[in-house]
């Protein structure tokens, strides 16, 4: 189970994320615990089984047990509040915006990893969830803390591709009835 063995698997028709993977992973400039930390939590907010348990074993031995736990957690915490505020954001009556949320989300103030590693895979996961409010405000707090906008776009892009190779992975299973 591998980055390897998850190129392998995609149909040729789709040659450009075989490509895409092994460049956005393959080829980041992120530090080790940037990448596998976003691949991991993009991995979990894909939803897709192929995509975790090929990128799952490869994330945990480049991570730390912490940011392992982190990245988890960025994922978790992220599918909660992308619905949450996307919602709050969608709707007409912006009296909403006014309400407590109530939400507990206290692993985003202690996260166990360096708070700008955390944003960074909260700010992929949003991404993938399509929330515009959380990914301005994780967004925000990178470039406060000095992220370059070339280190945010690598993070969205690796979102991207493991979304997108996600999709098609499961779709080819659904459609070989599996």
């Amino acid at each position: 189970m591998s980055l390897d063995s998850l190129k392998s698997a995609i149909p040729d028709y789709a040659k450009d994320l075989k490509l895409n993977l092994g460049s956005v992973i393959g080829n980041s400039d992120l530090p080790a615990q940037q990448l596998w930390g976003t691949v991991l939590a993009t991995a979990i907010a894909s939803r897709s089984p192929i995509v975790l348990r090929e990128l799952e074993p490869e994330a945990k031995g480049n991570l730390t047990p912490e940011a392992y736990s982190a990245a988890k957690s960025a994922a978790a915490i992220m599918a909660m509040n992308n619905v949450f505020y996307r919602t709050r954001h969608l709707l007409s009556d912006h009296e909403y915006g006014t309400l407590r949320a109530g939400l507990r989300m206290n692993v985003i103030g202690n996260p166990g990893v360096d708070k700008v590693d955390f944003e960074l895979w909260s700010f992929a996961v949003s991404a993938i969830n399509g929330c515009g409010m959380c990914l301005d405000s994780h967004e925000q707090v990178l470039r406060k803390a000095g992220v370059d906008r070339e280190t945010i776009q690598e993070a969205f892009k690796i979102a991207a591709v493991v979304e997108a190779v996600g999709a098609t992975l499961d779709a080819e299973a659904v459609l070989a009835g599996q």
